[in-house]
């Protein structure tokens, strides 16, 4: 079992604008919501039992945080990227997640080395399923960010994933399997175990800019 310093980059909601915020932004994350994709806030709120109000402060939220578009007399909808801020999101998760990976080299401990290889067996074991193993991808990069123990720069990455993430599920749903990224999380927990600070921040900048071309191809063909 993970430990519970295992969590989510996502917040539990407390109210319904939060409630709603959470929905939206879950859907998109979880690639439910495609770029594109119209959002109108009756349904949205006949989905989650509450009025319009909330929805659309949600909505206006998310717009400030660019993960939507909310235009004049057309509405919300999924903002779609170009290969430009593809690039850009990517270079800076690469920067953040590295700084975050050297902290958390500092920082970790036999159970976090646990929680890790918990979460790279469940990878594993996800075999075929992209959904799974994006999920358990996404959990591990997380679980990373939580052991660096760096509350300011978490944020600017959970913003960060909340962008890359669909575009990563688009990408994994036209390969037969994810196989070959596995040797770059076993070569991240070895370099964390030996807490070589300076190995595990140049691993984890080369494993994510690793994806970038594969993630480029797949969503400027999608």
């Amino acid at each position: 079992m993970l430990t519970a310093r295992l969590s989510s980059f996502d917040t539990a909601p407390a109210t319904a604008q939060e409630e709603a915020y959470q929905h939206i932004k879950r859907g998109i994350r979880m690639g439910e919501l495609r770029p594109g994709t119209r959002l109108a806030p009756d349904d949205i709120a006949a989905e989650i039992g509450t009025s319009r109000m909330p929805v659309r402060e949600a909505l206006n939220r998310l717009a400030t945080e660019g993960l939507i578009i909310n235009r004049p007399n057309r509405g919300a909808m999924v903002r779609v990227l170009t290969e430009k801020e593809v690039r850009e999101v990517f270079s800076m998760r690469a920067v953040l997640e590295g700084l975050a990976a050297s902290f958390a080299a500092e920082n970790v401990t036999a159970n976090d080395i646990h929680d890790l290889e918990q979460l790279l067996q469940r990878m594993h074991r996800s075999g075929l399923n992209a959904s799974e193993w994006i999920t358990a991808h996404s959990q591990f990069h997380e679980r990373l960010c939580i052991i660096a123990d760096a509350p300011q720069l978490l944020r600017q990455i959970a913003a960060l994933h909340s962008v890359s993430e669909p575009l990563m599920r688009v990408w994994l749903e036209g390969r037969p399997s994810p196989d070959y990224v596995h040797d770059r999380h076993h070569e991240l927990i070895s370099a964390l175990k030996a807490k070589d600070s300076a190995l595990v921040e140049g691993l984890m900048r080369a494993h994510i800019l690793r994806t970038l071309p594969g993630i480029l191809q797949a969503n400027l063909a999608a």
